[in-house]
């Protein structure tokens, strides 16, 4: 698709159709002479009319091509992106053995909580319309990356803008079992703040995390870190947390342990500035994304470059070619006046 560095300029296109028509009315001669009346009684010649209109024409197409390299015409390199200024955004996802527990709400049928995390988060990056008909718009110009964490945290994803990879990393995520059994949500924590602080000072910062159960990995002065210490961390680089708790409501001889998980949310949320939202079925998760992604668009600039093929330059070689030619016409087989057909 082509346009117009200054599309302002093209409002001069009839000059060209205007000077081609003075053109076409100028008077020009061979040679001049005190008396001409010899020649009246000579034909014109069909080459004298040929000069004519080329001169004519060959001045309306330069100042055409003069106008067009003004105007600057374009088109978009669509295989190249510019990353610039806009929101580092980094998942923090729990995919400890429980988050496989079939016991999500999703379009009426009960899915694990992992399944219904990435459908959700999918929505949020790359836009889609939802079960309530929501329609997400995306986070097309928006950094963003993934950590999952069970007993360990990997970063699974660095910041990028490539969300097509991020999505199919995020797609081949399972729960873990056996030795990596476990919630270290601390250091969950503080592997996406490290993610979050490498983006640059320019940026706004988010760190979302998702979990259905409480720190349970020990914490010691050389070990994992508590995810109150974590959040610490993460409050003195202005980087606000949005814990989802996806766990259910706490109930029944485990309702205290949940309860205690639910308050380590909170307080992460509360010591930077974020919010904390449960979600125990699709509407609800749709619902905390819906929150996430209004809070941080309406005071957040991003801003999107593209990289084009300029043909203003050609327009302009053309032109300075034309009139050379042009020149050199009317100075050679256009001054062969009169000729005789």
């Amino acid at each position: 698709m082509i346009d117009f560095g200054h599309p302002e300029l093209l409002l001069l296109l009839p000059c060209a159709a205007i000077l081609g028509i003075i053109g076409w009315q100028r008077r020009r001669f061979a040679f001049r002479f005190s008396d001409f009346r010899l020649f009246r009684g000579l034909p014109s010649g069909r080459r004298a009319v040929w000069v004519k209109w080329t001169g004519a024409i060959g001045r309306a197409v330069i100042i055409f091509l003069l106008i067009l390299a003004a105007a600057n015409p374009r088109s978009p390199d669509h295989r190249t992106r510019i990353p610039t200024k806009g929101i580092a955004i980094v998942l923090a996802l729990d995919i400890s053995g429980s988050m496989a527990t079939p016991d999500f709400g999703w379009e009426g049928e009960a899915v694990s909580r992992l399944d219904a995390a990435k459908s959700s988060f999918r929505l949020f990056v790359a836009g889609g319309t939802t079960i309530s008909g929501y329609q997400f718009p995306g986070r097309l110009t928006d950094q963003i990356g993934l950590i999952t964490f069970a007993a360990i945290p990997r970063t699974a994803c660095p910041l990028t803008l490539n969300h097509s990879v991020l999505l199919s990393v995020l797609n081949a995520q399972q729960p873990r079992t056996g030795i990596d059994a476990g919630t270290n949500m601390g250091d969950a924590i503080a592997e996406g703040v490290i993610r979050l602080n490498a983006a640059g000072s320019e940026r706004a910062k988010v760190l979302l995390v998702l979990s259905d159960g409480e720190h349970n990995v020990g914490s010691r002065p050389d070990g994992p870190l508590s995810p109150r210490q974590a959040a610490q961390l993460a409050a003195n680089l202005r980087i606000p947390i949005y814990t989802i708790d996806c766990g259910g409501t706490p109930t029944g001889d485990s309702g205290a342990q949940r309860q205690a998980g639910r308050e380590i949310l909170m307080d992460v949320a509360r010591m930077t500035g974020g919010r904390f939202f449960a979600a125990d079925h699709a509407m609800e998760l749709e619902h905390v994304y819906r929150e996430i992604d209004t809070l941080h668009r309406e005071t957040i600039l991003s801003f999107r470059y593209r990289r084009y093929h300029e043909y203003g330059p050609w327009c302009g070689y053309a032109a300075v070619s034309l009139l050379l030619l042009l020149c050199v016409l009317e100075r050679t087989i256009g001054r062969r006046f009169p000729a005789i057909a």
